[in-house]
């Protein structure tokens, strides 16, 4: 039977690529991000390469859309073997239009991480214990190394890396796998953080199902 990864936070950098990886590998492929129409670019471009892509746009940030649009999802193709949470805001805190106050902070963490624990807790069901599905999380170097000047996603990073070393050891003994790649420079072709070089490293934790971590 044909496996499945679901991709929330699909993009032509690192989700596409990670997406592309295990397409080429056999698995049907859903894209999922807030814009339809990048989407529907995405899906001509995967299908073009003879990846089997379906799309569907849901936001993060939204908890009760993100919970529909899975369960429709499941509906339609069943439970995922794996699921790829890919979504995050990054940018200098110089560039942003507002000042960084407590008010920002809550709305980043709750795309950057709240919106990881719900995003996981509405995949992580029965079924895909059963399946001995996989989760794939995007981390940052900023978890590791903070910066001032990118204070929100420092924390947010950090906060989104402790959250995935305690899923592993919970979710091991049900059987499912859980695994984040620590990204610590920009994401970019021909660099240390190539995204498709990050595709590879993230094949390798799905594959090998042991550590938690691995730092690129």
């Amino acid at each position: 039977m044909q496996k499945t990864i679901w991709v929330l936070g699909a993009g032509k950098g690192c989700g596409n690529h990670v997406a592309a990886k295990f397409g080429r590998k056999g698995f049907r492929v859903v894209l999922l991000s807030r814009n339809a129409a990048h989407l529907a670019a995405y899906a001509e471009n995967f299908k073009a390469q003879g990846i089997d892509v379906y799309t569907a746009a849901c936001d993060a940030a939204d908890f009760d859309n993100v919970t529909e649009t899975f369960k429709n999802l499941k509906a339609q193709f069943g439970t995922p073997d794996v699921f790829f949470y890919n979504v995050g805001i990054t940018g200098l805190d110089s560039e942003l239009p507002q000042p960084v106050d407590a008010g920002l902070l809550l709305q980043r963490y709750k795309i950057d991480v709240a919106g990881a624990y719900h995003a996981i807790t509405q995949v992580a069901d029965a079924d895909f214990a059963a399946k001995q599905g996989a989760i794939l999380v995007t981390g940052g170097g900023l978890a590791l190394n903070p910066m001032f000047e990118y204070l929100p996603l420092s924390m947010d990073k950090a906060a989104l890396r402790a959250m995935c070393l305690a899923l592993h050891e919970e979710f091991k003994k049900k059987g499912i796998y859980l695994g984040t790649l620590t990204v610590t420079n920009v994401i970019a072709p021909g660099e240390k953080c190539d995204p498709a070089i990050l595709a590879e490293d993230f094949w390798q934790l799905y594959t090998n199902r042991t550590n938690c971590e691995f730092v690129r």
